[in-house]
């Protein structure tokens, strides 16, 4: 191992902050998308890593509570920040979403790591007002912070039943490389150059 000053070189890691979006609920472990990402990675020449540190049921600011830790842990090169869809089901207010989101955005990129802001959206039935401000919500904390941005973590199958489990809310096995394909355009500038050169 690489050693600078006393301490060991930045592991080329690629550490995602999520839910159960992210975690992979009611999925085998090696279905989920951030374990596909770590795949796509290799098969792209990237040396990268992927470290899930999604939770289910978490908010923005259980992720927040525990974006330090994870942090000093895994010494990311990048940040995927895929939080927030609990925070609107549970119609907490788009202003702590967005505080909450800046904070780890700015915690980590003070930890050397570049940041992507996952985006999400509601359904309508939250109402037209709350819905429009929520899905504003990660687009201004990207800018804010300087942060990338995909715009919705679930483009184009949101809207598709079959690409969810009964529960209407998580995608299914079946759905999780379309998440990855929404991923990659805005994560691959953050990367630097292929390993391997391609």
């Amino acid at each position: 191992m690489l050693i600078v000053m006393g301490l060991p070189a930045r592991a080329q890691t690629v550490l995602v902050v999520g839910d159960s979006l992210s975690a992979g609920y009611g999925l085998r472990q090696n279905e989920a998308w951030p374990v596909l990402l770590g795949e796509r990675l290799k098969q792209s020449g990237y040396g990268h890593s992927v470290v899930n540190a999604s939770i289910s049921g978490d908010t923005s600011a259980n992720g927040l509570s525990r974006i330090d830790a994870a942090l000093a842990a895994n010494r990311p090169a990048v940040v995927i920040l895929a939080l927030g869809a609990n925070d609107g089901l549970r119609g907490l207010p788009p202003k702590s979403l967005r505080e909450n989101l800046e904070t780890m955005a700015r915690r980590s990129q003070a930890a050397g790591a570049r940041v992507l802001i996952a985006g999400m959206q509601l359904p309508p039935n939250y109402g037209p007002d709350y819905t429009q401000k929520f899905a504003a919500t990660f687009r201004e904390a990207a800018k804010a912070t300087g942060s990338a941005l995909m715009p919705f973590l679930l483009e184009g199958f949101a809207a598709d039943p079959k690409s969810f489990l009964s529960d209407g809310i998580h995608p299914v096995a079946a759905a999780q490389p379309r998440i990855v394909d929404n991923v990659w355009p805005p994560l691959k500038p953050l990367l630097g150059k292929p390993a391997a050169g391609r």
